[in-house]
């Protein structure tokens, strides 16, 4: 793991609504810089607190300056929003749909593969290695980052995953916070 950067600290201790426009700009910058790094390094509770101070700052800015970003000038769509006169409701609905649509529009450009996941060698030991990390730990489940994490070292594609809750009856559920084994997925360890 990396040292986290210096200027990680992104100071929550002075509500955004308090600080001047240079504070503002300045810890926005700050919370921007850092993103990456506690994505990849932190834990999920510096990661939940960047995730909320960085929203906070970017809101504030927003309230503030609504005609200096693209939220305030017209969406991804090119139509004239001033969210400024918009109430939370409507703001995070209108945000909400304006990411989707970006998120959609990258998605596009993924290349299909080749194989169908199923069809990736060694899927299916893949799969049966998750399954046998779920069942060797406590009652059967993980925390949902620790099941991603275990996951992405298994070397298991995100769409194979997705297959062992969609199968019939599914191999894993979530429970919460937590993903955990079913009884047909040790059913299925068994088995192999």
């Amino acid at each position: 793991m990396s040292a986290a950067p210096a200027e990680l600290a992104v100071s929550s201790g002075v509500p955004a609504s308090e600080l001047s426009d240079a504070e503002l700009e300045h810890q926005g910058n700050q919370a921007h810089a850092t993103r990456h790094w506690v994505f990849l390094h932190g834990t999920a509770e510096q990661f939940r607190r960047h995730t909320e101070r960085m929203l906070e700052l970017e809101q504030e800015y927003l309230r503030r300056h609504p005609k200096r970003t693209w939220q305030g000038t017209g969406g991804a769509d090119g139509a004239q929003v001033d969210l400024a006169e918009l109430d939370v409701l409507a703001q995070v609905r209108f945000l909400t749909r304006t990411y989707a649509t970006a998120v959609e529009s990258l998605l596009a450009r993924v290349p299909q593969p080749e194989h169908a996941p199923a069809e990736v060698p060694d899927v299916q030991e893949r799969a049966r290695a998750l399954l046998r990390r779920y069942a060797a730990a406590p009652d059967g489940r993980l925390h949902k980052l620790e099941a991603h994490q275990t996951a992405r070292e298994i070397g298991l594609p995100p769409a194979a995953v997705a297959d062992l809750y969609r199968a019939d009856p599914p191999l894993l559920v979530t429970a919460g916070e937590y993903r955990q084994i079913t009884p047909a997925g040790r059913a299925r360890l068994e088995g192999a």
